[in-house]
């Protein structure tokens, strides 16, 4: 199969990139990123020299350029991570947020549409369903549950989300949705939680937690993610949504002191900030459809999970300071000037 991957140089796109090429190595991945702040090549250089994988620079909101992109290599399926994903960079500018989550997607429809793509899959997230109270355990999302976001981060992949539908229902196309829970792992950008804190933390800064730390979310580590992304892409029902959550939930100031434990860092580190505004208190997703139609749970304990993650901080420090000093934005012009 002839996947083409958007977003691929990103944290979730990159993992599911490296995994499926060792997992499925009769498939060829072409890889679609714009190379944003977040997107980063260093992240795709153990694959660079398969011939099974194939990188195109372009931003998915450019049509002309995404239509050349599918003229040229024809793909089976689409596969769209590319998204803006940070919901403090949201609040600071919501428009690149409706340009890249929504319009980005109507591009990659209209092409997939085009040229008779045979699985169209939209990487989502469970914070279109908004929060769950802190004091309702049992409260779980379900694929059921009504879309009501609180952030432009969310309002924008709901926006994708609804489009996805309407194209499916109005055009017939074989279209999936995965809605996942929060992500953890290797390659993660250092602006979210877990690799904020574990780096600071590996550089005896400050670790800044919004509030108390008391918001809860259901962590999932990316490689699980992955892996059900595939089964559904094989083997998912078009038209149909699947939740992909991890049964890990844990409040930010646990997972915070359970990183400084493992890194034997003192909690004397953590200092709390002014919270954002709209914090959405509880995620917490229910598994089971994808369970029972696709036998999928995740596989890595949280405590497991982390280990690996810190593991692996440690040692590709390169790989991150070059993030932290804007290094690893000069890597795609001397990857294409060497080759």
């Amino acid at each position: 199969m002839k996947l083409l991957v958007t977003g691929g140089a990103g944290f979730i796109g990159g993992n599911f990139i490296h995994d499926t090429l060792e997992h499925y190595p009769e498939d060829t991945i072409i890889c679609v990123d714009k190379l944003t702040y977040a997107g980063n090549m260093e992240t795709l250089a153990p694959v660079m020299d398969n011939e099974n994988f194939i990188f195109e620079k372009a931003d998915i909101a450019d049509a002309p350029a995404i239509r050349k992109i599918f003229e040229k290599h024809r793909p089976d399926c689409v596969i769209n991570f590319a998204a803006e994903s940070h919901v403090d960079r949201s609040i600071d500018n919501p428009g690149v947020f409706l340009t890249t989550n929504i319009l980005g997607t109507q591009v990659l429809l209209d092409a997939s549409r085009e040229y008779d793509v045979k699985r169209y899959h939209q990487v989502s997230t469970d914070e279109v369903y908004g929060d769950l109270p802190l004091d309702r355990p049992d409260l779980l999302f379900t694929e059921e549950t009504p879309i009501h976001t609180s952030s432009p981060y969310s309002a924008s992949k709901a926006g994708a989300d609804l489009l996805c539908q309407a194209y499916a229902r109005t055009f017939k196309m074989p279209i999936t949705i995965s809605r996942c829970s929060n992500c953890y792992g290797p390659y993660h950008f250092p602006e979210k939680l877990i690799p904020l804190m574990l780096i600071n933390a590996m550089q005896d800064k400050s670790l800044p937690v919004y509030g108390k730390g008391e918001n809860v979310r259901d962590w999932l580590f990316v490689i699980d993610h992955c892996r059900a992304i595939n089964l559904i892409v094989r083997k998912g029902t078009p038209g149909e949504v699947y939740n992909i959550g991890g049964h890990n939930e844990r409040t930010n100031i646990d997972v915070v002191k359970t990183i400084l434990h493992q890194l034997g860092k003192p909690e004397s580190l953590i200092s709390y900030v002014t919270d954002r505004p709209g914090h959405d208190m509880r995620y917490g997703i229910d598994p089971t459809k994808i369970n029972n139609e696709l036998g999928w749970l995740p596989e890595t304990k949280f405590e497991d999970g982390l280990s690996l993650t810190i593991e692996w901080y440690k040692n590709n420090k390169t790989w991150w300071q070059n993030v932290l000093d804007g290094e690893y934005q000069k890597y795609y012009e001397k990857m294409y000037t060497q080759r």
